[in-house]
């Protein structure tokens, strides 16, 4: 692994909730294989500071134990960059030897403090507990910034004001190319085509993320740009809210986090186990477990068999959760029909099959003719729509082709599912 003598710690800082301004929460330690976090004691003396997610680093004194094997809290691991972060941040690191250094060679440490500081959620990561220096980035076009993508893809060094741009984006999770974009008014997280995409990834989530807006899901506002020949999705953040006094950003964690599992262990992440933890400890848990009802059949119903748990979230704000809008709604590659979702569903069972969701219902407080009845406006959403937003996205026949009766209401969804709502399809 290679590591940064230099990176043995780092310090915490958080916006509290309604704060244009960070203030230090407390120290990262690495210890061996793990790295461990304390409160400062000024921030455990402030009248309104909250933990930074209590079930985990609650507030009190001393060194915070890790849960169930963990390496790292999970709620600060969810700051960190993903795939595509790391390998920005190495590209900046090593240039051209970049392209052949596996992400794994750098520490956690090193990622932290390494990349961007408008990471998703409300923290950020300094070498000082005394002076918050912001890690800002140059400001680019999109076109700009496909060129910088594929520059990374092909393992080719950067140059400066690039680099600085494409660094803005190496905090958010994810695999997928990516980059910040910030308006006057709004912040988005820009989307890009890869040169390894078999189909037109952009705009299939495009379509997805349009659709289940139109089926009443909550979902984080998009829109599509074509830059350059290619296909750039800007999706409105929704981690940041525009105050009188500046940006103030809200605090989240990821389900991942919820089920205090690592990556290792995400395959035993379940959305039954989500519906009992929404029942017990979300705010208005009635309503957040339709929520989260309908958002696991659009995913069953449009192809998206990665809703793993780092693709759902939940607002934190110190004492409670809140489910946070969708996000990543992605119909995957298929070539048959069977399909599993990447959470299981209910027991052991994770096949991508609508009559598995109606199984799980009562988890979700739902009557079996309510889900039945959410199942069948979904479809009927996607039948309504499809051709209008695949006109928007600019989708061309070939591309429909593709994605039509494959991703989107592929025949395996419905079997085993009440013959009215196959019939739909007829």
């Amino acid at each position: 692994m290679i590591s940064d003598p230099t990176y043995d710690e780092a310090f915490v800082w958080t916006w509290l909730p309604g704060a244009t301004e960070p203030v230090v929460a407390g120290r990262l330690v690495a210890a061996g294989e793990q790295m461990l976090f304390n409160y400062g004691q000024s921030y455990l003396a402030r009248e309104h500071a909250i933990p930074l997610y209590d079930p985990e680093l609650p507030l009190r004194r001393g060194t915070l134990p890790l849960l169930n094997g963990l390496t790292m809290p999970g709620c600060i691991r969810d700051a960190a960059p993903d795939a595509w972060g790391r390998r920005v941040i190495i590209n900046r690191k090593l240039g051209t030897r970049g392209a052949q250094i596996d992400t794994g060679e750098f520490d956690e440490m090193t990622y932290l403090l390494e990349s961007g500081s408008d990471r998703i959620g409300a923290l950020d990561f300094q070498l000082s507990p005394t002076e918050y220096v912001p890690r800002e980035t140059a400001t680019a076009s999109l076109s700009d910034l496909q060129n910088a993508v594929a520059s990374v893809e092909r393992g080719v060094k950067l140059s400066p004001d690039l680099e600085r741009a494409l660094f803005h984006g190496s905090s958010i999770g994810g695999a997928r190319p990516k980059a910040m974009i910030t308006t006057p008014e709004r912040k988005f997280i820009a989307k890009f085509s890869s040169q390894g995409d078999v189909y037109s990834v952009v705009k299939a989530e495009y379509i997805a993320m349009r659709l289940a807006a139109a089926a009443g899901i909550d979902a984080a506002p998009v829109t599509l740009e074509h830059v350059g020949g290619k296909d750039v999705l800007l999706i409105e953040r929704f981690d940041r809210a525009l105050g009188e006094h500046g940006w103030q950003r809200r605090a989240m964690v990821s389900a991942l986090t919820l089920f205090e599992l690592d990556e290792m262990m995400a395959r035993y992440a379940s959305y039954e186990e989500f519906a009992t933890l929404i029942r017990h400890r979300f705010t208005n848990p009635a309503a957040t477990l339709r929520q989260l009802f309908a958002r696991l059949v659009f995913n069953v119903l449009c192809g998206n068999t990665d809703d793993h748990a780092r693709n759902h979230a939940a607002y934190w704000n110190g004492r409670e959760l809140t489910l946070t809008p969708a996000y990543d709604i992605c119909p995957q590659a298929r070539a048959g029909n069977e399909a599993t979702q990447a959470m299981l569903i209910v027991g052991d069972d994770r096949f991508s099959r609508i009559d598995t969701c109606l199984k799980a219902a009562p988890l979700f407080l739902l009557a079996h003719d309510e889900a039945v009845a959410l199942v069948r406006r979904h479809i009927e959403v996607i039948l309504e729509h499809w051709d209008a937003v695949c006109a928007d996205a600019q989708l061309s026949e070939v591309e429909r082709e593709l994605m039509w009766r494959r991703q989107f209401l592929n025949p395996f969804a419905l079997e085993g599912a009440p013959p009215a709502l196959a019939a739909l399809l007829d």
